[in-house]
C-alpha cells in the first residue's frame, strides 16, 4: 500500500511481445540489430535477467500472466485453436478485473489468445477496450462463429460468404469489442496500428487511472513490417524487432507527454521463447523445458519508484504480475482461490537484500522442469541419454548453457527437487479448477 499512499492509483502498461527470444534485446546481447528504445527503458528502469513466463507457448503463457496463477491449475489448453471450444473461465478473476472496480479504465491492444468465442473474449474478462486479433497470426478464421461489423473491411477479394466457405491459413480476423472488423488482418501494418491504438488509450484516459495490456503479434510466423521499417537490417526479424523497439518508445513518449511518467509503471516481457531469433546464452527455444523456452527478457520502468539502470538476478515470474500490480494498486488478490504468483514489490522496488519468493519455480508443462535456486532439474532423460539416471540436473551458475548434466553427482539434489516436483504436480491435482467449455 505505500506505493499507493505516495502516488496515487498508478498507471499500469504491460507489454507482452509474441515469441521473442531472450538474446534478441540489445541490453541482452543483441547485436546484429538495434533496439535504442528498449535499452533506455532498461537504464532508466530495472532489468530482470532470472525472468520466467508460465508456459513455453502461447495461451498457457497468457493464462499464467493474467491470472498469476499456471495454466495446469485452471485447465486452459497449452495452445487454443479456432477450432477450440474452451478458453480462460470467465470466473477466473484477471489483472484488469482486479483494477477495473479501483476505477481502472481497461483496455487490451493486440493478441487475446485466451478463448476467442464471444463467451471468452476479453470484454468478458474485465477489459473495457479491446482492439486486436483473438489468436496466433498463423492460424485462420471460424466460420461457425465469426461475427462481422456491418462496416467491416474485406481484404484480397473476401467476403463473408468466401470467410465463411473456407479457412485460409494465416488468414485471421482483427477485432474491436466482439466484433471483426478486419478480414484478413493487413498485417503488415499491425505493430504500427496496434501502438497507434496504444497512443490513443493512453491520451483519452490521461485524467484517471489506466490499465492497458499491449500483447504484440510480433515477431511470431508469419513475420511481417510495416513499409516504413522493411530493409533497415539485414533480416526480416531484425526489421521486426526494430518496428517493436520504436513502438515502445512511442508508447513512452505518449506517457511522457501526458506527464504521467512519475506516474505510470511500464512492464516490457515476452510470452515465452524464440522460434525465429536468438536465445542469447540460453539452452532451448520456444516449446521448449531448457531456459531459452521460458525465461525471457524484463525490463519495468517507473521513475522515482524503480531504480534506474539496475539489475535483478532473483527469479521471478510472469504469475507475479498479478499479487504485484494488485499490491501496487491497492487492490485485492483473489483470496477464495489458490493464486501461484507472490507480491514482488521488493525485488521491483530494489530493496536491500530482497530474496525470490519462489524457492522452486516449477513448470508442469510436458515432462516437467523445476528452477531451485542455482539448479535445473527435469524428471526425464534428454534425447539419446538412455542410461541411469534418466534425469538432467544442470548448475546455472556454473553452466547457464546447461551443457553438462551433473546428475549422477549430486543424488541429493535429485532427490529433493524431484519431491519439490511431485509435490506440485499433487497440488494442481487436488486444487485444480475447470477451464471453460463452451457448447457449440
Amino acid at each position: 500500500a505505500g506505493a499507493t499512499d505516495e502516488a496515487g492509483r498508478p498507471n499500469v502498461v504491460l507489454i507482452f511481445t509474441d515469441y521473442q527470444g531472450y538474446g534478441d534485446i540489445g541490453c541482452y546481447g543483441a547485436e546484429w540489430f538495434a533496439t535504442p528504445q528498449l535499452d533506455r527503458m532498461a537504464a532508466e528502469g530495472r532489468r530482470f535477467t532470472d525472468f520466467y513466463v508460465g508456459c513455453p507457448v502461447c495461451s498457457g503463457s497468457r493464462t499464467a500472466l493474467m491470472t498469476g496463477c499456471h495454466y495446469r491449475r485452471l485447465g486452459v489448453p497449452a495452445v487454443l485453436f479456432p477450432n477450440s471450444r474452451t478458453g480462460l473461465a470467465p470466473s477466473e478473476i484477471t489483472i484488469a478485473e482486479v483494477l477495473k472496480p479501483l476505477g481502472y479504465a481497461t483496455g487490451i491492444v493486440g493478441k487475446w489468445h485466451l478463448g476467442h468465442l464471444p463467451e471468452l473474449l476479453p470484454s468478458r474478462q474485465g477489459f473495457d477496450e479491446y482492439y486486436g486479433i483473438p489468436y496466433s497470426n498463423d492460424m485462420t478464421i471460424d466460420p461457425q462463429h465469426a461475427r462481422f461489423a456491418k462496416d467491416v473491411l474485406f481484404r484480397q477479394g473476401m467476403t463473408a460468404e468466401k470467410a465463411l466457405d473456407k479457412t485460409v491459413r494465416n488468414a485471421v480476423p482483427l477485432m474491436r469489442g466482439e466484433e471483426i472488423i478486419e478480414y484478413p488482418a493487413d498485417q503488415t501494418t499491425l505493430t504500427r496500428r496496434y501502438t497507434d491504438e496504444a497512443v490513443k488509450f493512453i491520451k483519452a484516459h490521461q485524467a484517471e487511472p489506466f490499465f492497458l495490456f499491449l500483447p504484440y503479434t510480433r515477431p511470431d510466423l508469419p513475420m511481417a513490417v510495416s513499409k516504413e521499417f522493411s530493409g533497415r537490417t539485414k533480416s526480416l526479424f531484425g526489421d521486426v524487432m526494430e518496428e517493436i523497439d520504436w513502438s515502445v518508445g512511442e508508447v513512452l513518449k505518449a506517457i511522457r507527454e501526458c506527464g504521467l511518467d512519475e506516474r505510470t509503471l511500464v512492464i516490457f516481457t515476452t510470452d515465452n521463447g524464440t522460434r525465429s531469433g536468438s536465445s542469447g546464452p540460453l539452452r532451448g527455444r520456444k516449446a521448449q523445458l531448457y531456459e531459452g523456452g521460458y525465461r525471457v527478457p524484463c525490463i519495468v520502468r517507473w521513475p522515482g519508484r524503480v531504480p534506474a539502470g539496475s539489475v535483478c538476478h532473483e527469479v521471478a515470474a510472469s504469475i507475479d504480475m498479478l499479487p504485484t500490480i494488485a499490491a501496487i494498486a491497492g487492490g485485492q488478490t483473489p483470496d477464495d482461490r489458490t493464486i501461484d504468483g507472490h507480491d514482488i514489490r521488493p525485488l521491483l522496488f530494489g530493496q536491500e537484500g530482497a530474496k525470490s519468493p519462489h524457492e522452486y519455480y516449477i513448470l508442469a508443462h510436458g515432462k516437467g522442469a523445476v528452477r531451485g535456486g542455482e539448479w535445473k532439474f527435469y524428471p526425464w532423460a534428454a534425447e539419446g541419454q538412455d542410461k541411469s539416471p534418466g534425469v538432467q540436473l544442470y548448475n546455472l551458475r556454473e553452466d547457464l548453457g546447461e551443457t553438462k548434466n551433473v546428475a549422477d553427482e549430486h543424488p541429493d539434489v535429485v532427490k529433493r527437487l524431484a519431491a519439490a516436483y511431485q509435490a506440485h504436480l499433487d497440488d494442481l491435482k487436488q486444487n485444480g479448477r475447470p477451464a471453460a467449455k463452451v457448447k457449440k
